[in-house]
């Protein structure tokens, strides 16, 4: 590594409104492996905790690509306390509400507020952005403090040493190296000890944007646009997600098709998307329509790892590289992140090399829980969303009904007559949420520092896989 160079990204700037202005009294050389989202927040999060910082990104240029990407409470806090709250409200649009529709007749079955519901409740909003748009806008963040190197593609590494070697031959060393490097993992192999392959789930997304201005334009679809709702409408083995800024759909499909791409970037077919949602209702009809071209990405699935660092301790994985979410959740930015933002605050500590393997294990193991809770929370909803029509999507459909009645009962003043606990509007059960979007990433590293900071020299030993649940359709966001 050009280590004068990264020293010199590293201390360019000496921030204090994070960590409670507490720096590693000993910086790191660590190496971020992947410029997405997740390592993104990982550079910038180390580099305010004192640590000379390298991102090595294979792409050619820096940029990503996508659609809408949810910033929930549990994310826009830790955004607005990095100094993104000026570019979030110029940016993002704030989702006034969740409304769950029938494919058939476009009937509204589920609705929950968000807005300044979830304001007063969090205080922090529940935003919705381009994916562009939030990665540009760490890019910006991060830049200043580190060093990004593009045309960097990882092809080996010696985790125990540690060092990577590039395409190119350089070898690249390091304190500590963490793969962010997306579902696609080089690092994970590492952790591994071998090959991952992973499974396929029968589905694939397809992604389109249309522009605002076009629905405005259609008395039918323009309450799509004004109500600035999130709108998901539920069929037969598939779904579709749509909601404002310009206007982002994401539509569930099964994946009928031999072989396949898992990417973001892979080109769909605009037939064969119509073709997908063949008698869905008018509406569904009307969005189609205006799809000029779309992205096709298959959805594949891995299991939890039994722990997500390498036996040396030398590297650790990040986001999609350990944890990789489906979307059924829209969680998967925000798993990142927050993971992103516990490792920054945990090695803020670090004043001695002897520390770095329980830092990690301490980061591990508040990270690991949640990310898998999240995983298997998303494989619920596939499960629910996608159900023919008969007696469970019926009983489904009278679940949401009855917390959709609650919620205007509540939005007239009046008190909660139900127990949400379980509903199947995951949205609606206050407990689900309160467990989702209350989390502080910051403040969950700081009060494991006060239980544990005096015993950290005693290495946390590797947890053990806990059995995931299996969901009927596909056994899984």
């Amino acid at each position: 590594m050009d280590t004068q160079e990264s020293e010199k990204a590293g201390s360019t700037h000496q921030p204090d409104h994070l960590y409670k202005g507490r720096r590693a009294s000993l910086p790191l050389n660590i190496v971020v492996i992947g410029c997405g989202l997740g390592g993104l927040a990982a550079a910038y999060c180390l580099a305010q905790a004192g640590h000379n910082i390298t991102i090595l990104e294979a792409a050619s240029a820096i940029g990503e690509v996508g659609a809408g990407v949810q910033a929930s409470p549990n994310v826009s806090r830790l955004l607005m306390r990095w100094g993104l709250g000026p570019r979030l409200e110029e940016l993002a649009v704030k989702i006034q509400a969740l409304s769950f529709r029938r494919w058939t007749n476009d009937e509204v079955v589920g609705w929950t507020p968000f807005g300044d519901v979830i304001d007063k409740e969090y205080g922090a909003p529940f935003y919705l952005l381009h994916r562009a748009d939030l990665h540009h806008m760490l890019y910006e963040a991060t830049e200043p403090y580190c060093n990004i190197r593009v045309n960097c593609r990882v092809v080996s590494m010696d985790p125990s040493n540690p060092t990577v070697t590039l395409a190119s031959g350089e070898v690249v060393s390091a304190d500590l190296i963490v793969g962010a490097d997306g579902i696609k993992s080089v690092t994970r192999e590492y952790v591994v000890g071998g090959p991952d392959k992973p499974r396929v789930t029968g589905d694939s997304a397809y992604r389109a944007l249309i522009p605002a201005e076009k629905l405005l334009q259609d008395d039918d679809l323009k309450p799509l646009v004004e109500k600035m709702e999130s709108n998901i409408w539920m069929g037969p083995r598939g779904h579709i997600v749509a909601c404002q800024k310009e206007f982002n759909l994401v539509m569930m499909h099964p994946d009928d098709a031999e072989g396949g791409v898992e990417s973001w970037t892979a080109e769909g077919n605009v037939d064969r998307m119509k073709e997908s949602y063949k008698g869905w209702n008018t509406t569904v009809q009307k969005l189609l329509a205006l799809v000029p071209s779309t992205l096709d990405w298959k959805l594949m699935d891995r299991d939890p790892l039994p722990s997500w660092i390498h036996k040396d301790g030398k590297l650790v994985l990040l986001g999609d590289s350990c944890h990789p979410m489906l979307p059924y959740r829209a969680q998967g930015s925000a798993m990142a992140i927050e993971d992103a933002a516990v490792l920054g605050n945990i090695f803020s500590h670090c004043s001695d090399r002897s520390q770095i393997v329980p830092l990690l294990y301490a980061y591990q193991s508040l990270r690991y829980d949640r990310a898998t809770a999240t995983q298997i929370s998303s494989s619920l909803n596939r499960h629910t969303f996608h159900q023919p029509d008969g007696p469970e999507q019926e009983e489904r459909d009278r679940d949401m009904r009855a917390a959709m009645e609650d919620a205007f009962r509540v939005a007239c003043g009046e008190p909660s007559t139900l127990v949400l606990t379980g509903n199947a509007n995951q949205w609606a059960d206050k407990k689900k949420s309160d467990i989702q979007f209350g989390y502080d990433a910051d403040e969950e590293a700081e009060k494991w520092w006060l239980a544990n900071g005096d015993r950290l020299m005693t290495p946390v030993p590797p947890i053990e896989v806990k059995s995931r649940v299996v969901h009927s359709a596909n056994r899984n966001h």
